[in-house]
């Protein structure tokens, strides 16, 4: 005799893998459950990557995108993981429609001299996101989607189209620019 489970018996996980075979079939209230779920992380790292300008546009696109594209989501890894990533390259793709992609790092700090610059704003969090924007683009790039997000180089000289190795000297004057303005 087996128990049936509610909903709120469910792991987070598994109302996601539900409500992705109820959206698949044309269920919109499915659908929208899974956006009140994700929409709070996805915001947080459209903003992270394109600053302030253009977050609710995007955030509309990955979601259209999802929508479009939730019918190859195979579970092979968690929903979320999955949407994180189809989430990063519509960013990503959109800053590069937009035409903000700034050139590689190539040595000179006088960006990185900008994110040492004094602190305007009191608390850590302002703090934080002030010193974040102010990185160079490939830098905060690779921060964000390194440090923020978890992703591994590989995975980001992927999504960025860059080496590796690039990707790990992106990270470190990062560190370095907002050790700076931290110690500053």
């Amino acid at each position: 005799m087996s128990v049936l489970r509610s909903d709120t018996d469910l792991t987070a996980g598994e109302r996601d893998a539900v409500d992705v075979e109820l959206a698949v079939s044309g269920d919109g209230a499915a659908f929208e459950r899974l956006y009140y779920r994700h929409v709070g992380r996805i915001h947080g790292l459209t903003r992270w990557l394109m600053g302030q300008e253009d977050v609710d546009d995007v955030l509309q696109d990955i979601f259209v995108r999802l929508w479009e594209k939730l019918h190859t989501f195979k579970g092979q890894a968690a929903f979320s993981t999955w949407l994180h990533r189809l989430a990063t390259n519509v960013i990503l793709r959109r800053r590069a429609e937009r035409g903000t992609r700034s050139e590689r790092y190539g040595g000179s700090l006088v960006e990185l001299d900008r994110a040492a610059a004094e602190r305007s704003t009191p608390g850590l969090k302002v703090d934080l996101e002030t010193a974040v924007e102010r990185l160079p683009e490939r830098a905060r790039e690779v921060f964000v989607l390194h440090d923020m997000s978890g992703y591994k180089h590989e995975e980001i000289a992927d999504f960025l189209g860059i080496s590796a190795g690039t990707s790990r000297s992106q990270l470190h004057h990062a560190r370095m620019a907002l050790r700076e303005y931290f110690e500053g």
